[in-house]
């Protein structure tokens, strides 16, 4: 792999879905602008997330979609010759996912279902059951979603499969039960900050960490999306308005150098764990 120009949206996304496809495409032209080669677009961009995480309404949920779907058809048309990952919620044989999808012009490349639902979240959407790696054009990759990173053995499973990029998409919200004034002393603020950085440097990968920003009914969403290095440093990062954050970055070299002397995958202890 050659030196790749990364991007982490932070971007507020609702129910309307012709509004956030034009969103997504003036995001991704502004991206293509700068040379962007892998795009991360939030959780839930294409419809938007629940408004409640305690007590959902099951009737004002984000509008389901297939695979197959003329939206899904649509941002495969508009990453074009990008690789971009967005979430949304999935309608899949009868059942309703949130799940994220990484596609180019050539169609959907992967999909992933969230598989750790937080709070009320079970009551609007079914669990996922695995996390399975890809390739595309810019390297083997992972996707998780939001809450999904807060488990070690998520990202874990991809970085043994062989992503070498692991992108989060997140709807992550400040505290429902304990929020500050002021999002930055948050802590869900910096809890997104320290699982974005751990699950980089445990694993020795290039992370890539998207999320919603603005109100979403009672959700007030923290943004703060960033590349994180297989160091754990980050590597750029927005704040907790609507931004993109943007990266140059060979990750065969930066990944080869982490795991020079201390390679953590090939040095586990599986029998004492």
């Amino acid at each position: 792999m050659a030196l790749l120009r990364i991007g982490a949206a932070a971007a507020h996304f609702g129910r309307d879905l012709p509004r956030a496809l034009a969103k997504v495409e003036g995001i991704v032209t502004d991206a293509r602008a700068s040379n962007v080669g892998l795009l991360v677009l939030p959780d839930a961009t294409l419809g938007g997330y629940i408004s409640d995480l305690r007590t959902p309404d099951p009737d004002a949920v984000p509008p389901a979609l297939s695979l197959d779907s003329p939206e899904i058809q649509r941002m495969s048309a508009i990453a074009g010759d990008m690789v971009v990952c967005f979430g949304f919620a999935e309608e899949h044989e009868g059942r309703s996912f949130n799940s994220a999808a990484c596609v180019t012009g050539d169609g959907v490349l992967g999909v992933h279902r969230k598989v750790h639902q937080p709070a009320g979240e079970s009551l609007v959407y079914d669990a996922g059951a695995t996390f399975e790696a890809f390739d595309t054009p810019v390297g083997r990759m992972g996707m998780l979603i939001d809450y999904d990173k807060t488990f070690p053995e998520a990202a874990r499973s991809l970085a043994l499969e062989g992503a070498s990029i692991l992108a989060c998409l997140s709807a992550w919200p400040a505290s429902v039960t304990d929020r500050a004034s002021r999002l930055p002393a948050d802590r869900q603020s910096r809890l997104f900050d320290l699982y974005d950085c751990a699950r980089a440097a445990e694993n020795q990968v290039v992370w890539v960490s998207s999320n919603q920003t603005g109100v979403m009914g009672a959700l007030r969403f923290l943004g703060q999306a960033k590349i994180v290095g297989p160091g754990g440093d980050i590597l750029a990062r927005t704040g907790s308005k609507g931004g993109l954050a943007i990266v140059e970055v060979d990750p065969d070299v930066e990944i080869a150098r982490a795991r020079r002397i201390l390679h953590h995958l090939a040095e586990r202890k599986p029998s004492a764990y």
